[in-house]
């Protein structure tokens, strides 16, 4: 069972940069794909980003052009770039992969 650990949130002001971090346990070949979700309070959960092994990426509407997932295979690692950021961006941001794991959450909050 892989285990998934972010890291990374704070609070921003609006406008600013975040980066979030995800680390595997055991070897990211395993895993075709992994992805960001958020959940702000009082709502569902909803799909940030996605991206595969082969680095192909998927982005939400809401943060196309300000978000940017990476993933650094030999570290074991998945970032998510938070840049532009929106105080409607606030939430626990949360780590996942095809296998199901989920990592236990990053408060994300942008205010002024």
């Amino acid at each position: 069972q892989v285990q998934l650990v972010e890291s990374g949130g704070g609070l921003v002001q609006p406008g600013g940069s975040l980066r979030l971090s995800c680390a595997a346990s055991g070897s990211m070949r395993s895993i075709p794909a992994m992805g960001w979700y958020r959940q702000a309070a009082g709502k569902q959960r909803e799909l940030v980003a996605t991206i595969t092994y082969h680095l192909t990426t998927n982005y939400a509407d809401s943060v196309k052009g300000r978000f940017t997932i990476s993933r650094d295979n030999a570290k074991n690692t998945v970032y998510l770039q938070l840049n532009s950021l929106k105080p409607e961006d606030t939430a626990v941001y949360y780590c996942t992969e095809t296998g199901g794991a989920w990592g236990q959450g990053t408060q994300v909050t942008v205010s002024s």
